[in-house]
C-alpha cells in the first residue's frame, strides 16, 4: 500500500486530528475516531455547545460546525434515501411490485375469462340437451298421435265390422221373414190339401169310381203335405238357428260397440296425456331455452366485461411502461442528486478539514472568569 492510497483511504479526525480508516464503499465518511466509544465525536459536540454562545470566531466556528452537522446529517439521510428507493435494488423491488400486481390482475382477468368460457360452454351443452329434450318430445307425441290414430282406425274397422254384423243380422232376419212366409205357405198348402181331401172323400162318397184315382190324389197330396211338412219344420229349425245366430251377432256387437268404446276412450285419455305431457314439455323447453338466452346474454356481458378489462390492463401497461421512463428519469436524477451530494460532502468535509487544521492551529479562546464579565477578544487571524 502507498501513500496516496493511505491518503485516500483515511482521513483526519474532525477533533483529534488522527487519521481516521474510511470504508472503501460509497456511503457517509467517518469524522471521528471509532476506537475510543465515540469520545473524539462527544467531546467535539461539547466544545462545539460551550463555544456556541461566545462571540467572534469561536462562536462562528462553533455555529459552523453545528450548521456542518446538520449538513452532513442531511447530506447521509438523503444518502440513504437514495441508495433505499432510486438504486437498482429499489427500483428493481418497485418494478417487481408492479409485475406482481399486473400479474395478479391478469391472472384474475384470466380466470374470469376461463369462468365465462366454461358458463358459455355449459349454457351450450344445456341448450342443446334442452333440444334433444325437445326432440323426444316431438318424437313422443309422433308416436302418440300414431298410435291414437292406430286406435282410431282399430275403432273405425270395428265400426265397419259391426255395421256388417248388423247388416247380416238384417239379412238372417230378412230370410227369418222368408221361412216364416214359407211356413205360412207350407201350411196355406197343407190347409188347401186338407180342403182338397174333404173335397175328395165328398166325391169319394159321390164318385166311387174315380176312388183309386182320388187315392192317389190324396197319397200324392199326402206326400206334398208330409215334404211340406218336413220343409216347414227345416224352415222352422233354420228360423230357430238364425235367431239364434242373430242374438249372438247381437251379442258381440255389443261386445265389439264396448270394446270399441273402451278402445276410444283409452285412446283419447292417452291422446290428452300426451297432450298434457307435450304441452308441459314445451314450457318446460321453452323455459330452459329462455335460460339458455339469458345465460349467452350474461357470458356476454362478462366477455364485455372481460374486453373492458383487457383495455384496463392495455393502459396499466402503458401506465406501467409511463412509470418505468419515469424510474428512468428520477434514477438519473438520483445519480446526479447523488453526484451533487458527493461534491457537497467534499466541500463540506473540506470545510471541515480547514476549519478543523484552523482550529489546531489557533489556541482555545480562554473561557470567562466568573469575576471578568468582559469575555475576551481574539486577535484575527
Amino acid at each position: 500500500m502507498n501513500e496516496n492510497d493511505t491518503a485516500s483511504e483515511t482521513r483526519p479526525c474532525a477533533h483529534c486530528g488522527r487519521p481516521v480508516p474510511q470504508r472503501s464503499s460509497a456511503g457517509r465518511p467517518f469524522r471521528y475516531c471509532r476506537d475510543n466509544d465515540g469520545e473524539c465525536q462527544r467531546a467535539s459536540r461539547n466544545v462545539r455547545m460551550r463555544h456556541r454562545a461566545s462571540p467572534g470566531l469561536a462562536g462562528q466556528v462553533a455555529r459552523t460546525w453545528e450548521v456542518v452537522d446538520r449538513l452532513d446529517q442531511l447530506v447521509g439521510g438523503l444518502s440513504e434515501a437514495l441508495h433505499s428507493e432510486l438504486s437498482p435494488a429499489g427500483v428493481e423491488r418497485q418494478v417487481a411490485e408492479i409485475r406482481a400486481e399486473t400479474s395478479g390482475s391478469i391472472a384474475a382477468a384470466h380466470t374470469e375469462r376461463d369462468d365465462a368460457r366454461r358458463d358459455a360452454e355449459r349454457a351450450a351443452a344445456e341448450a342443446s340437451a334442452a333440444q334433444q329434450l325437445a326432440a323426444a318430445a316431438t318424437a313422443e307425441r309422433d308416436e302418440a298421435q300414431h298410435q291414437a290414430e292406430e286406435s282410431a282406425r282399430v275403432a273405425e274397422q270395428a265400426a265397419k265390422d259391426a255395421e256388417q254384423a248388423q247388416a247380416e243380422r238384417d239379412e238372417a232376419r230378412r230370410e227369418a221373414t222368408a221361412a216364416a212366409a214359407l211356413k205360412e205357405r207350407a201350411e196355406a198348402d197343407r190347409d188347401a190339401a186338407r180342403d182338397e181331401l174333404a173335397v175328395a172323400r165328398s166325391e169319394l162318397q159321390d164318385v166311387r169310381r174315380d176312388r183309386e184315382a182320388t187315392e192317389r190324389d190324396l197319397a200324392a197330396a199326402l206326400r206334398d203335405a208330409e215334404t211340406a211338412a218336413q220343409r216347414g219344420e227345416q224352415l222352422r229349425r233354420e228360423r230357430d238357428a238364425a235367431r239364434d245366430e242373430s242374438r249372438r251377432l247381437d251379442a258381440e256387437l255389443a261386445t265389439a260397440r264396448r270394446e270399441a268404446t273402451e278402445q276410444r276412450e283409452t285412446a283419447d285419455k292417452t291422446l290428452a296425456g300426451v297432450r298434457r305431457d307435450a304441452a308441459d314439455n314445451r314450457k318446460a323447453f321453452e323455459a330452459e331455452l329462455a335460460q339458455a338466452h339469458r345465460d349467452i346474454a350474461e357470458a356476454r356481458a362478462e366477455r364485455d366485461a372481460l374486453r373492458a378489462l383487457r383495455d384496463d390492463l392495455d393502459r396499466a401497461a402503458r401506465d406501467r411502461a409511463d412509470l418505468e421512463r419515469r424510474l428512468a428519469t428520477a434514477q438519473s436524477d438520483a445519480e446526479t442528486a447523488q453526484t451533487r451530494a458527493a461534491q457537497l460532502s467534499t466541500q463540506v468535509s473540506d470545510l471541515a478539514s480547514a476549519l478543523a487544521s484552523l482550529g489546531s492551529t489557533r489556541p482555545a479562546p480562554t473561557q470567562p472568569g466568573p469575576a471578568d464579565h468582559t469575555p475576551a477578544q481574539p486577535s484575527p487571524a
